[in-house]
């Protein structure tokens, strides 16, 4: 049996996912994800993809993070006409995030394009957006087969697909594929990224079967996350702590998932009435506001506790004092704001959206709080201030680092180090190879496996399985 992997993102890193299988004469693409982090990155993201796009035949999107979608339309561009398969919440988040995606990016282009022409200088291809929104329209014709998690679906003979629960964010999977070749077998199971159990809105991830090749993330392989228990605690304290001394509490919120989770426990925050300063909520992101909806599309992705608020006929994202901010000029007044308010916006990691506008506003402030609740890449503005960077550059300016900054862990939509190793003891595979980390974290997770058989792939490199 021929069978190649090849790696084109997400290796010794954690953004741009993107991997590559040829077998049975076909070729099939796993996620597609923009590289983030730094403006370095935007080169990275423009580059080759190390393959043809037209001589891929399917890919398999495990979920709409911006990071494993993100450079779909630019695949389409170069020549991608194959079918591209996920689950239907998938379907529908992964065009809103790369419709949004696409309008930053035309936004930066015509930005770069009036300051080189007043400069006297002629705009060039680089200042070009890397696609547009005609382009996100067009990959989306490319939508083909909407999956049910758990039921085979076949890709072509030999080629068997079984999208696992993975609990990471709405419809995200884990992608099972059963190939045969020549009277041989084998069982590859990407993992996509890793949920963590007891969470809330979404089912726990599914364990796997057993497989003989895995190709799985590293997120968090070197550490374990704080209890989610307490981690809800600590937000609460840190916003009536906050509120308490007459500041506004700054939370950037990644859109999918993690301002639904905030909003859930906000909500029973207030009802139970451990927000004891409670004033008022903004989710000032469009984004997330667009993804609530969504998310009431799809209760097939719900854990039985999301089904019980249903059931007592609540709206589980619904608070009093709750504000959606669609519109810019909405957004600025918020700034007008000197304390009392609660303030969701992206990015998550602070490398864009109007969550920048809200830390120039409020950085400064003593009386003030930022409470990550997310990961931070390294390069991002989220990592810079969560590692006590005393001034930061937004919009050009420095801004002092005053108000007081709070990393709650145990939010995060990935498995930890212990849930990982469990997941990879059900699938009992007799190659692993480690992505989606960075390389302490991959490392310390290869040690933790002992003497099995571990690859940790750099972009470009191949292995025949």
């Amino acid at each position: 049996m021929t069978m190649e992997l090849s790696f084109h993102g997400a290796d010794q890193g954690v953004t741009g996912s993107c991997h590559l299988l040829e077998v049975a004469g076909k070729r099939i693409l796993v996620d597609c994800g923009m590289f983030q982090g730094g403006h370095e990155l935007n080169e990275e993201n423009a580059r080759d993809f190390g393959f043809d796009p037209a001589s891929v035949d399917i890919l398999l999107l495990t979920h709409a993070h911006l990071d494993h979608c993100g450079r779909i339309p630019l695949l389409v561009k170069r020549g991608f006409r194959g079918e591209i398969i996920c689950t239907s919440a998938t379907r529908e988040l992964a065009r809103l995030v790369m419709l949004d995606a696409a309008g930053l990016q035309e936004e930066e282009a015509l930005y770069r394009q009036r300051r080189a022409r007043r400069k006297g200088r002629k705009p060039d291809p680089s200042m070009e957006p890397l696609y547009t929104t005609l382009d996100v329209l067009d990959c989306m014709d490319l939508f083909g087969r909407r999956v049910r998690f758990h039921e085979p679906l076949d890709l072509a003979p030999g080629v068997r697909a079984v999208f696992i629960n993975a609990g990471h964010i709405l419809g995200s999977a884990s992608v099972l594929l059963q190939l045969e070749d020549q009277g041989q077998q084998h069982r590859l199971l990407f993992s996509g990224d890793l949920g963590f159990p007891g969470r809330a809105i979404l089912r726990d991830p599914a364990m796997p079967p057993q497989v003989d090749t895995v190709v799985m993330e590293t997120t968090y392989g070197d550490r374990r996350h704080k209890q989610l228990e307490p981690s809800i605690e600590e937000l609460y304290d840190a916003i009536n702590e906050t509120l308490g001394r007459g500041g506004n509490v700054v939370i950037p919120t990644f859109a999918l998932e993690r301002a639904q989770e905030v909003l859930y426990y906000l909500r029973e925050g207030v009802e139970n009435g451990r927000l004891k300063h409670y004033t008022t909520v903004f989710l000032d992101s469009p984004m997330a506001i667009s993804a609530t909806e969504i998310f009431a599309r799809h209760p097939e992705c719900y854990d039985k506790a999301m089904h019980e608020v249903l059931q007592r006929g609540k709206d589980p994202f619904k608070l009093p004092g709750l504000h959606f901010t669609r519109q810019t000029a909405d957004s600025m007044a918020i700034n007008a704001i000197d304390g009392g308010a609660v303030i969701m916006a992206g990015s998550g990691m602070c490398t864009g959206g109007r969550v920048r506008h809200h830390l120039k506003h409020n950085l400064w402030k003593r009386n003030s709080s930022v409470v990550f609740v997310g990961y931070a890449a390294r390069g991002t503005l989220a990592r810079e201030i969560i590692d006590g960077a005393k001034t930061v550059r937004i919009f050009g300016e420095e801004i002092q680092v005053k108000a007081r900054v709070y990393t709650i862990g145990g939010f995060s939509a990935h498995g930890d180090q212990d849930f990982l190793l469990e997941w990879h003891r059900h699938a009992a595979p007799k190659t692993t190879i480690l992505v989606h980390g960075e390389p302490e974290s991959m490392q310390a997770f290869s040690r933790k496996l002992g003497g099995q058989r571990v690859r940790m792939p750099r972009m470009g490199d191949r292995y025949r399985l």
